[in-house]
């Protein structure tokens, strides 16, 4: 316990709460590059289209949902400071690796491997054989994304490990929707810097830049973390509050040692399987508009990266208004007299019914591309208020020594969800941009039956035009399709969560 006696409470708490913070601004930081940078500076280089990159995404989530299910255990077993420490430095690792993909590429197809990055894009232009470019190229990011996703699936198990150390139940909600808007602030920073980096100084620094962050961030962990009742920082009226739950009243020493949840445990009750399942609905919505917002401003209305970078700014402020996920749930606690996971569930009812604007999305795009955004970032607040709630109903109900694993469950079901909405768009809009547009009038295929099985050319589009054609790309019907599952899936999660756990039970 800490030796400071105040008469006044320490705040440290949130000190911590603040690194959850800067590491989850970080994470997504990380996350963002590939999607800021593929449309306009990759795919040209490599010659991918939408299934290349849908492939490399949808891959990226299904490494990241294994990775969350032994995540969670990692962390228990490492406990939080190593394991925070271990998930960021890979993860960085990951993110610089995806800045050397062009000369590994390059070497691998022409022996040369110390062209550097702008010898390695000439060397390229040289090979004739583009399968083996697009395939080879595709290989090495996914394995780089691999990397990234192993680190980063420890990031959120981790932070909820420490959230529930720091913070009283009542409280833990609100602190979650404030570390959890660091995804939030990580989206929002990432438009407006990582296309400049990239034009100016090449893709590759855009990787190796935002992936040098996670370093930082590591000494400062080291400095800063200390479990609560063995932090200087500490006082005993703060550890008194962060202690004020029932399970944590003797102020007893956490034993790291402690055993904890088997997986066969975990998933012997519904608990378990109604926050998965909220996962597995919801997670792939925010990942959807995460990694395809930008390609969807630039297949739909044209703009490259620089042109979308206010744009997706503006959209990304919209969802900092998530931080009213935290404080509804308090309100309907202390003020309405409601236990803390129907408080939750309450809000998150609430929450649920915003992303339903998403079905308006495209058809109003027909008027001002800002509808759109406008509506994915109502969505996208929707999302990250609710995902604070649903992390948050773990604490609720299961004992400290389960919450990582519990949080790394259902982190691999959101991953699966994403999995399936990333790889399946990727596929839908490839399909759309060919079987649903028209040149002049005549459908796409009709016209040029030879591109049935086959890519359409670098440029296709754009030399039809060029030539005089009218063009009307069918993708934006992809897009209609995606975004009405996206719309309904946050009452079909809830409905679900609500019927599994309909009322408050905790786990001993």
């Amino acid at each position: 316990m800490s030796s400071v006696k105040s008469l006044k409470p320490t705040n440290f708490r949130w000190t911590i709460c603040f690194l959850l913070f800067i590491a989850t601004t970080i994470n997504y930081l990380d996350r963002q590059v590939l999607s800021l940078t593929w449309k306009d500076f990759i795919a040209p280089e490599f010659h991918w289209n939408n299934n290349d990159y849908g492939n490399i995404t949808a891959l990226f989530s299904i490494f990241y949902a294994v990775g969350m299910l032994f995540a969670g255990k990692f962390v228990d077993w490492m406990d939080t400071k190593k394991g925070f420490l271990w998930a960021i430095g890979i993860w960085s690792v990951g993110a610089v690796l995806h800045a050397f993909c062009g000369i590994a590429t390059s070497g691998i197809l022409t022996g040369n491997w110390l062209a550097g990055f702008h010898g390695s894009k000439e060397m390229i232009a040289t090979v004739s054989n583009t399968s083996a470019i697009i395939s080879t190229s595709v290989t090495l990011f996914i394995f780089a994304r691999f990397v990234l996703a192993i680190g980063e699936a420890g990031n959120f198990p981790a932070a909820i490990k420490t959230t529930a150390e720091y913070f009283p139940k009542k409280d833990r909600a609100f602190s979650t929707s404030i570390w959890n808007a660091g995804a939030t602030v990580g989206a929002l920073a990432a438009p407006i810097t990582i296309p400049f980096i990239a034009k100016s100084m090449g893709w590759e620094w855009a990787f190796i830049i935002i992936g040098a962050l996670g370093f930082v961030w590591m000494g400062l962990w080291v400095f800063y973390y200390k479990k609560p009742h063995v932090h200087h920082k500490v006082n005993e009226h703060e550890l008194t509050y962060i202690n004020q739950d029932q399970e944590d009243a003797s102020h007893e020493d956490i034993n790291v040692t402690e055993k904890t949840f088997s997986f066969r445990e975990s998933f012997s009750h519904k608990q378990t399987w109604a926050f998965a399942f909220g996962k597995f609905m919801t997670d792939g919505v925010w990942w959807f508009f995460l990694f395809w917002t930008p390609a969807y401003l630039s297949s739909v209305y044209g703009m490259d990266s620089t042109q979308s970078a206010f744009p997706l700014f503006v959209l990304y402020m919209i969802t900092l208004f998530s931080i009213i996920g935290g404080w509804l749930p308090k309100y309907f606690v202390e003020k309405k007299g409601m236990n803390a996971y129907s408080g939750r569930m309450k809000a998150m009812l609430i929450f649920a019914f915003f992303p339903l604007l998403a079905l308006l999305a495209q058809p109003l795009g027909s008027v001002t591309y800002w509808i759109p955004v406008l509506i994915i970032g109502i969505a996208g607040a929707a999302h990250q208020a609710w995902s604070a709630n649903i992390f948050s109903t773990v604490g609720d109900m299961f004992p400290k020594k389960a919450i990582a694993t519990i949080t790394g469950i259902g982190g691999m079901a959101g991953g699966i969800g994403s999995f399936i909405i990333n790889k399946s768009s990727g596929v839908l809009f490839d399909h759309a941009h060919k079987a649903w547009s028209t040149v002049d009038g005549i459908p796409l295929l009709e016209k040029y039956p030879q591109y049935i099985n086959e890519r359409l050319p670098d440029g296709f589009f754009e030399k039809l035009e060029k030539s005089g054609a009218i063009v009307v790309d069918g993708i934006d019907k992809g897009y209609m399709i995606i975004f009405s599952i996206c719309a309904v899936a946050y009452l079909i999660a809830w409905s679900v969560m609500k019927t599994l756990v309909p009322k408050y039970k905790v786990i001993k």
